[in-house]
């Protein structure tokens, strides 16, 4: 099986070869994409080198997945050029995300909904992701209302370039800047570009991707996504008000026996999930659960994952499994 990574030399791609060298999908040939600059360089895979080609050359080859990490305008561009051909494309960027023909896919929640016919699929939005792996559960059992999302968004979801600017600021150094200000030693409300309505995009992804997933738009989302210097995974406060009661020790239960959940919540202890921990890890982190005291049938949590791994490609890669082991391809 012929698998192409478009965008191998980015901070997803490079992820992404990691996990699919980690992971059991059978690749017979590794094709690594990447822009004309970067064509004919080397990447490692497996204790292999293999040489860097252009987008057109991939085409040809006829790849049956091609996982691409590579901006949203790639995407729109090449993606269908790749279904052309008959290659499964899933997509990082938020190009197809909203697409009402393209699959939206968590594997753990909705992976049922793919079939032959879908040759590109989206990748949802890094916290879309960690977001929806507790609240689905939570939604089958108690019945969602509303949900209010506070994000705390490691620098690396902007890039590499995001990531010097905080290593060099850490320095003392001034660096030419990605974000408006500083990062270091700061907190930005401000992730992606602003809206009409004055949401970032990030903002709108977080209140839109759940209920496409999900497969439920009976419930409401608002949220307000902030960047602070860290580079282990993102976190996110999130407040959910149900229309049935809920027992805490049963919530408990359920997130723990939840597939790519792992439950950290002994507050008596100091165990609650960090993103220093979750770095490198593919489990979505839960803690701090709690009623909020001010309102009937609402819960209190705290969620981290590892945005580039279980948030960008664990995620994608795991789609492309469950089109193997279900013949999809």
């Amino acid at each position: 099986m012929k698998v192409a990574v478009v965008g191998a030399t980015g901070m997803v791609g490079q992820v992404m070869l990691k996990v699919l060298e980690e992971r059991d999908l059978p690749i017979t040939e590794l094709i690594p994409v990447a822009s004309e600059r970067s064509v004919g360089n080397k990447v490692k895979f497996k204790d292999k080198e293999f040489t860097i080609v252009s987008m057109n050359d991939a085409i040809a080859v006829k790849p049956e997945i091609a996982i691409f990490s590579a901006g949203g305008g790639t995407s729109l561009e090449f993606a269908p050029k790749f279904a052309e051909v008959g290659t499964v494309v899933i997509d990082n960027s938020s190009a197809w995300r909203m697409d009402p023909t393209k699959k939206l896919v968590v594997p753990e929640i909705n992976a049922n909904v793919l079939t032959k016919e879908d040759k590109i699929i989206a990748n949802p939005n890094c916290s879309t992701i960690q977001l929806v792996m507790v609240l689905h559960p939570l939604n089958q059992k108690y019945d969602i209302k509303r949900v209010i999302i506070s994000t705390y968004q490691s620098v690396t979801g902007t890039g590499k370039a995001a990531v010097d600017q905080l290593n060099a600021e850490i320095k003392g150094e001034s660096p030419e800047k990605v974000y408006p200000y500083q990062i270091f030693k700061n907190a930005l409300p401000h992730c992606d570009v602003f809206a009409d309505d004055d949401y970032t995009k990030e903002e709108i992804k977080l209140m839109k991707e759940p209920k496409k997933i999900m497969g439920d738009d009976t419930f409401n989302l608002t949220a307000t996504a902030v960047r602070v210097p860290v580079q282990g995974g993102h976190s996110e406060s999130v407040n959910i008000e149900f229309e049935n009661e809920f027992d805490l020790e049963e919530v408990r239960k359920i997130l723990s026996e939840t597939p790519g959940v792992v439950l950290q919540d002994n507050v008596k202890n100091n165990e609650y999930p960090m993103p220093l921990y979750s770095e490198g890890k593919d489990e979505v982190f839960v803690g701090r659960i709690r009623r909020d005291l001010s309102q009937p049938k609402t819960l209190n949590l705290w969620i981290v994952a590892d945005n580039l791994r279980k948030g960008a490609a664990t995620n994608a890669v795991q789609i492309a499994e469950y089109l193997v082991a279900n013949n999809l391809v």
